[in-house]
Formats: C-alpha cells, sequence, structure tokens
C-alpha cells in the first residue's frame, strides 16, 4: 500500500509549511488525485488517518479532490474529459489525441491558522 508513503509525505509538507509560519497551526490540506496516478482515495484518506490518529494533527482536515481523464485532441487543441484514451474529439472527431491530465498527485493547499 503505496498510500502510506504519500500520505506521510503529504503530513511533513504540511508540517513545513507551518513551522515555516513560525508555528502555525495547521488546519486543512487539499490533495489533487488524477485517476490515473494509481492512487486509491479512500486508502490514501485511510493512511492520512491512521497516521494522524492520536497525534497533534488528528483534526486536520483531508479534502480530496479527485481529477478525471482529460484529453487534448492534437488537431483543433480542444481539451476535454473521457474514460479512455480511444474517444475520437467531441469537436472534430479526429482521433489523435494526447494526455492533458488525470495523472496527477498534488497538494492542492494547505490551510493554516496563525498563532
Amino acid at each position: 500500500m503505496h498510500e502510506i508513503g504519500i500520505a506521510n509525505s503529504i503530513l511533513e509538507a504540511g508540517q513545513a509549511e507551518a513551522a515555516s509560519r513560525n508555528g502555525a497551526k495547521l488546519i486543512r490540506i487539499g490533495i489533487r488525485v488524477g485517476t490515473l496516478s494509481g492512487v486509491d482515495n479512500d486508502a490514501l484518506r485511510f493512511a492520512l488517518t491512521a497516521l494522524t490518529l492520536d497525534t497533534e494533527l488528528e483534526k486536520v482536515d483531508f479534502e480530496i479532490q479527485s481529477c478525471p481523464r482529460r484529453n487534448r485532441c492534437v488537431e483543433c487543441g480542444k481539451e476535454f474529459e473521457s474514460d479512455t484514451a480511444s474517444v475520437p474529439c467531441p469537436q472534430c472527431d479526429s482521433v489523435k489525441l494526447v494526455l492533458a491530465g488525470g495523472d496527477e498527485l498534488d497538494l492542492a493547499f494547505v490551510e493554516l491558522e496563525e498563532a
């Protein structure tokens, strides 16, 4: 379950940001997870909960946003959501597509309460 390592890195990044703000308190962390990233959102939430249980981070709220696959048409530049790469462009019907999103795993935001 690689989500534990990911969760640990997320917590470390949040704590580092709080520490850089003269001891601000970590309130909420936003995470963007692409459907193609290989990360299971439920497993990630479980890992975050398990790692923060009975710690000063137990009350931190985690907002996990699921990001769908997005394709970009090479012919016309149209970006669109799709479950697969084999769907033709809805604008020009071309099948020449590149992946434009859905593989991300990003720390979207860190919300802090000033000390």
